[in-house]
């Protein structure tokens, strides 16, 4: 049997005439890249757990220390967004 590249939706096309080995075979390769993919969002969804975690305890610690919790610009900024004015790319 030979190797099929899964991403090709040219193999879905043909299904009926394929074998039922070869049926099994794509479908067991799919399953195994869609827990690949499981795995990979996972580990980027933990990853933004801990940026986020960080970026909280930094605001509390500056929040604590009296400091601001905005740079200049930022209400400017952030009205511009909701007003949907945008930014230009160079203010960003």
């Amino acid at each position: 049997m030979e190797e099929h590249d899964t991403s090709s939706f040219e193999l879905l096309l043909d299904m009926q005439s394929r074998t039922d080995d070869e049926i099994k075979a794509l479908a067991e390769a799919l399953a195994d890249e869609e827990r690949a993919v499981s795995k990979s969002r996972r580990i980027i969804h933990a990853k933004l757990d801990l940026l986020r975690a960080e970026m909280v305890r930094r605001l509390r610690d500056k929040r604590s220390a009296g400091e601001s919790l905005f740079q200049e610009g930022d209400v400017e900024k952030l009205s511009a967004i909701l007003s949907s004015r945008g930014l230009a790319e160079d203010e960003i």
